[in-house]
């Protein structure tokens, strides 16, 4: 899949939003690009599959080393990057994302941009720019967006995660192209409480546990949407 020079115009239109937004995210991406550059020297020495799933985001992607052996019958691709925003992913995904032009993309992010001050409304935002580059560069692919986990290190931006979830998930509702997996609510004890077995102990990444919830709630989303990705395909 070649990207049109619309594709193409609109994926650097969207790279410069950070202008509008007061971020400078070419800033950003200079702390990025190290563990971007491992990535690409990476894929030279064992090239990863095209058209298939790629798993993008921040810490919970990147950590997400049992990735493979979760999903063994899918194409997967993981691509996390520890501590960026879910806007950095406008600099990033152009990188790591769409030159393996795949059929769908999980994307978690959205956490760290809350705890670093960001509103809800700006993560919000930041969904709508990533989401709209995503299919400007990959029109045929779907979008799964994982929400955003009730770490017990943040317990006091909990409610604007939940916020942030609830209006992400009725943006997916009216796009048919986007799966929103509510990550969220099975994390919580019965008393609405994060769960403390599924975090590490930095109350923040998660246990092996935590990967094998994540698994169980992503992996029939996966064979669903990838396989009627894949049989939309020409």
């Amino acid at each position: 899949m070649k990207l049109s020079r619309v594709a193409l115009a609109f994926l650097l239109l969207s790279s410069l939003t950070f202008a509008a937004d007061a971020v400078d995210l070419s800033r950003r991406y200079d702390r990025w690009q190290p563990k971007v550059d491992r990535y690409l020297e990476r894929d030279k020495a064992n090239p990863p599959p095209l058209n298939g799933i790629v798993f993008t985001g921040s810490s919970s992607m990147e950590m997400w080393t049992s990735l493979q052996k979760d999903f063994p019958d899918l194409p997967v691709v993981r691509r996390g990057i520890g501590s960026t925003w879910l806007l950095d992913q406008l600099t990033i995904a152009p990188k790591l994302v769409y030159p393996l032009q795949p059929h769908t993309v999980v994307l978690y992010a959205g956490e760290n941009d809350l705890q670093d001050n960001r509103t809800v409304a700006e993560v919000v935002d930041a969904f709508e720019q990533v989401r709209a580059q995503i299919f400007a560069a990959l029109p045929s692919a779907r979008l799964v967006f994982l929400a955003l986990k009730p770490s017990p290190s943040r317990t006091a931006i909990l409610e604007k995660m939940r916020e942030s979830n609830d209006r992400i998930a009725d943006l997916c509702v009216k796009d048919p192209r986007c799966t929103f997996v509510d990550v969220f609510t099975p994390m919580l004890d019965a008393t609405g409480q994060p769960r403390p077995e599924l975090y590490l102990a930095d109350r923040l990444h998660m246990t092996p546990e935590g990967y094998r919830l994540w698994t169980g709630l992503v992996a029939p989303v996966l064979d669903r949407v990838f396989s009627d990705a894949a049989s939309a395909s020409p």
